[in-house]
């Protein structure tokens, strides 16, 4: 390492040791997961914590009971700090935050994140009140039931899209109903089942139901097919998937 790279890293590392107080004037960090927040079990994540260009220090944290603990920093005049969780398990799976550090001081925590990891269940059954048409202004709804675990949530979610959780309903499923629809909802829906008490270990993904909304005249035209309403499609994993936790 030549002198003047050693003489920097020397100077980034003291700052960062120093770095005490928060400054509300920073911009609030932006953190994000990539591929998405719902992740299969040994499967990777990137977590990304967006700051300034005159940052030169980020750290990631994660909330272990009701304080937040370290998980690691890095160093380095960037905008955008990259953290790699190479096999997510039930340790990694939780709630994360970032800072970045400049002039001495740390910005305000980000947003939190919340990082699932499926797959440490049997996966549940997912299924519809259709077999009907499905055009824009109708509602529809979804049964997410287990038959052998009692688990007392259930969430719903499809690619690209919000995942809404519920609380258990009669017997051992969750039931959501979505609407007025529009064609935004057509898309490929899952279900997960999931426990109170550990809310970010989730089941396997279930047999995955395809929503296709469409107009009247286009439904005439396809009476016979099944493009006006839902089908079954099998899972071939996860795939990308913004997650927002839902409230009771």
């Amino acid at each position: 390492m030549a002198p003047r790279d050693v003489t920097l890293f020397c100077l980034v590392l003291c700052l960062g040791q120093k770095i005490q107080a928060q400054d509300g004037n920073f911009p609030i960090p932006i953190i994000s997961a990539m591929p998405g927040s719902v992740i299969p079990w040994n499967g990777s994540v990137k977590i990304l914590c967006q700051g300034t260009l005159e940052s030169y220090v980020y750290q990631l944290e994660i909330l272990e009971n009701v304080t937040y603990k370290l998980v690691e920093k890095k160093l380095g005049f960037q905008e955008v700090a990259e953290f790699v969780i190479n096999r997510m398990d039930t340790n990694t799976a939780g709630r994360y935050q970032c800072g970045y550090g400049r002039e001495h001081r740390w910005s305000a925590p980000s947003e939190a994140l919340e990082l699932v990891v499926t797959g440490l269940y049997d996966k549940p059954f997912l299924s519809t009140d259709g077999g009907h048409v499905v055009m824009p202004g109708e509602n529809i709804s979804f049964q997410c039931s287990s038959a052998h675990m009692s688990f007392d949530r259930f969430s719903l979610s499809r690619p690209g899209g919000a995942t809404l959780s519920r609380h258990r309903d009669v017997g051992l499923q969750g039931d959501f109903t979505l609407g007025p629809v529009n064609l935004s909802f057509s898309g490929v829906y899952t279900c997960y089942g999931w426990d109170s008490g550990r809310p970010y270990v989730w089941s396997a993904p279930s047999n995955a139901l395809e929503l296709v909304v469409t107009d009247t005249s286009h439904c005439m035209r396809e009476e016979h097919t099944l493009s006006c309403g839902v089908r079954q499609r099998r899972v071939r994993g996860s795939g990308p998937m913004t997650m927002f936790r839902g409230h009771d």
